[in-house]
């Protein structure tokens, strides 16, 4: 009788965190709308984005259940065989340096090594898991190929979390270092946007990011100024920069997801983005899953967030169903038991399972 009231109390927080899902993918439907109608903006990017990523959530809780191995490999080699194709899938003026390609390969690569070490810690035979991660390395691998410095950076770091991840107890700690990490990268960027980088360090970033990414950001910030509460409107960004405006080949995107949805959506949208990355975190933290495979989700959704902040991986659909995905793989409740002992005691003394 204890064990099944453990289970059902494990089950009435899993409850919990996809309803805070749907009330935060909610709000920020609704705050696009608003946003748009009191500018004329065009919400429809936002829109598709959190369709695409409840989509993909469905899709992965579905798959993971069913095949907790299979489907975040198979999800892997997807992942690598269209990061390849996607140059000439997403149609338009890339700016290529520091993320490659485009802000999509590297996050693309970057999901496809998270759900690949995934389902190397889902499977208990250790050839398979060998494999896997084999697979991860020629997904890092890949990404130097394609000429993508931040993917490759991104992957081997997931990789390197989820070997680590293993030798962690207690998930909390490790969901924490992952907030703390995306805090600090978006502080950065924020700085970097309103000149609060001492001179050294910023000449250094400048060469990295490009001056012409620096200046969107700057245009971003400035915008977002002139209506903090509201911003000027989904899809707006570039009719109204300046930089945009006197740029050829232009996307009309200022590549930093915080400081677009600060121009376009003011303070609220910056927020109701922060809360949708906490609701991953937080969904993670009540996953049934074993803590490595939790937390090397966690490590490639922090690192495509890191992506994110200095690019325009979220405006590509791909990316949005791959992050759902990612995040459904790993929240999802296997029909078998998965958990290994030691995890089980750790989950005994938290009170989060009664033998």
């Amino acid at each position: 009788m204890r064990a099944v009231a453990g289970s059902d109390a494990d089950g009435d927080r899993r409850n919990v965190s996809d309803v805070v899902g749907v009330l935060v993918l909610g709000a920020c439907a609704a705050w696009s709308l608003v946003t748009a109608a009191a500018h004329d903006g065009r919400p429809e990017g936002v829109l598709l984005a959190l369709l695409a990523v409840a989509a993909g959530y469905a899709a992965g809780r579905i798959s993971g259940a069913l095949l907790p191995v299979a489907a975040p490999a198979v999800a892997a080699l997807t992942g690598l065989g269209l990061a390849v194709a996607l140059p000439h899938l997403a149609p338009g003026p890339e700016i290529t340096t520091p993320l490659g390609l485009a802000g999509a390969t590297a996050a693309v690569l970057t999901l496809s090594a998270g759900a690949a070490c995934c389902a190397a810690w889902a499977t208990r035979a250790p050839g398979l898991g060998l494999a896997l991660r084999l697979v991860a390395v020629g997904i890092a691998a890949a990404a130097a190929a394609l000429g993508s410095l931040s993917g490759t950076v991104a992957c081997t770091g997931v990789l390197l979390c989820s070997l680590a991840a293993g030798r962690v107890r207690r998930r909390g700690a490790g969901i924490a270092g992952l907030a703390v990490t995306a805090t600090v990268v978006t502080g950065l960027t924020w700085a970097v946007a309103g000149n609060a980088v001492p001179d050294g360090p910023a000449e250094s970033l400048r060469g990295q990011l490009t001056a012409h990414r620096i200046e969107l950001w700057h245009d971003a910030l400035h915008l977002a100024r002139e209506d903090g509460a509201l911003g000027v409107g989904p899809g707006r960004f570039g009719e109204l920069s300046t930089t945009a405006a006197q740029t050829l080949a232009s996307d009309g995107k200022p590549h930093s997801a915080p400081l677009q949805l600060a121009a376009e959506q003011g303070v609220v949208g910056v927020a109701l983005l922060a809360a949708a990355f906490c609701w991953l975190l937080y969904a993670l933290w009540r996953s049934p899953r074993p803590t490595p495979v939790v937390l090397t989700a966690g490590a490639a959704l922090t690192a495509l967030a890191a992506i994110s902040t200095v690019g325009n991986a979220l405006s590509f659909t791909t990316v949005s169903v791959g992050v759902g995905l990612l995040a459904g793989l790993a929240t999802a409740h296997p029909l078998a038991d998965e958990t290994p002992a030691r995890e089980k005691d750790v989950r005994r003394e938290d009170g989060r399972l009664t033998p």
